[in-house]
């Protein structure tokens, strides 16, 4: 008979995807980050930090989602709530992008994978303690409902952000999960700042913060915001242009960046990340996993990765400028590329999208510098992926860009490449992008 008060705030079937496909593993390494201190008359000692436990034991707290009225208690969302959010699609969204190759698309797996990864953000310890400070609630019951009610917070800013797969096949170190798996990094909010401190995190409408959520041991699903891609030398902490919630969003399958393969040392950052925004516990399937910062060094936040270790390839970044939409009944919608329609204020701000494509250009440059010709992400356009390789007069290209439009500031260069193109999934005849 199952348990309903048992409240495994990162699903068992999640957490599985960290074990079988690690050499046949079935317990994790469990890390306590703060084990309690037990005291029995004169004598204490502190409980052991690392254990041996399988996921039945693993992110599990009795009665997290109890709600309780006098002596009377129900199990109401574990039971009905939770399990309805599985049964409709929640493993199998997981599994589709886990497994995602151009070209393909479902939208049945985008709806559940988006309000699946909000559900997660909500759900865990330290997302119920930051829902219950943000909505100066102190009943455990109103805070449970209101995770109820906004399942759907974060998705319109989800769906329009870059989306990269990255790849850890390759490496020997693979990732670890923490009892907070939809984590934030900003690299303006360092460990320890006020905004992280205990529950706290980035906000996910800041421009420059990267959500990641690991799909399993050897995959990663990065969103990025798009104008953190556009301008990353801006300040992470503004506002992206349009962090309205609950609204609508257009998704568009073909400009997921996949093929990038992670290197050991990204491996060992990310999941140093990983553990950084963690509440209290992290799992890994080799104990070795644990500790990335015995890696590291020196130990800069914001200079992972050269500072751009979440960043997607911005070469296979187009710089579309909005969505027309024709339906049967003839009526029109249009948005731009950051979700607001025309009778909303900022609709194609040319004076900002002049900024953003001055910047948008000196970066592809400069990224171009960094990592070289080989791209770090492919999209699918025109009947197939991009190039694996740019070729040397296109990356020379990209490396004069950044030199023009860094010293000039000036939106009309020499040189031209193709930023806009049609990259939609759907019909023409009924989607163009301006």
């Amino acid at each position: 008979m199952t348990d309903y008060r048992n409240n495994h705030y990162v699903p068992q079937w999640y957490q599985k995807r960290f074990l079988g496909q690690v050499g046949g593993e079935r317990k994790f390494f469990y890390l306590d980050l703060r084990p309690d201190r037990v005291t029995s008359g004169k004598r204490s000692h502190t409980r052991n930090a690392l254990l041996r436990w399988g996921p039945k034991r693993c992110f599990v707290e009795r009665d997290l989602y109890t709600t309780r009225l006098g002596t009377w208690q129900a199990v109401d969302i574990e039971k009905h709530f939770f399990g309805r959010i599985d049964a409709n699609g929640s493993r199998a969204a997981v599994e589709y992008f886990g497994t995602f190759s151009h070209p393909s698309v479902d939208q049945s797996a985008l709806e559940s994978m988006m309000r699946y990864m909000t559900l997660q953000r909500l759900r865990t310890p330290k997302g119920l303690t930051r829902l219950a400070e943000m909505a100066r609630m102190q009943d455990k019951n109103a805070v449970l409902q209101a995770m109820q009610e906004l399942q759907n917070m974060y998705g319109a800013m989800w769906t329009e952000s870059v989306w990269s797969i990255a790849d850890a096949s390759g490496s020997p170190t693979k990732f670890i999960v923490s009892d907070h798996p939809v984590t934030v990094y900003n690299k303006a909010c360092f460990p320890g700042s006020p905004t992280c401190r205990g529950a706290g995190d980035p906000e996910v409408w800041w421009s420059g913060t990267h959500t990641i959520f690991p799909l399993s041991a050897e995959k990663l699903l990065i969103l990025t915001n798009l104008s953190w891609v556009r301008n990353p030398y801006g300040s992470p902490l503004e506002a992206w242009p349009n962090p309205r919630l609950f609204r609508s969003a257009i998704f568009n399958f073909l400009s997921i960046q996949t093929g990038r393969e992670l290197a050991e040392e990204e491996l060992w950052a990310i999941n140093h990340v990983i553990k950084q925004r963690a509440y209290r516990y992290i799992a890994a399937a080799e104990e070795d996993w644990l500790y990335p910062e015995k890696y590291l060094s020196p130990l800069w936040w914001d200079k992972l990765g050269k500072g751009y270790l979440f960043m997607p390839d911005p070469r296979s970044v187009g710089f579309t400028t909005g969505i027309r939409a024709g339906f049967e009944d003839g009526q029109v919608s249009a948005w731009d590329e950051y979700g607001r329609t025309p009778r909303e204020s900022g609709f194609r701000d040319s004076g900002g999208r002049d900024q953003e494509w001055r910047t948008f250009r000196a970066f592809q440059g400069e990224f171009a510098r960094l990592f070289g010709p080989k791209r770090r992400g492919l999209t699918y356009s025109y009947g197939g992926l991009d190039r694996a390789e740019d070729t040397p007069d296109l990356h020379a290209s990209y490396l004069r860009a950044e030199k023009h439009y860094k010293s000039a500031g000036d939106p009309k260069a020499e040189e031209v490449i193709l930023c806009r193109s049609d990259r939609s999934g759907t019909d023409r005849r009924h989607v163009t992008f301006a």
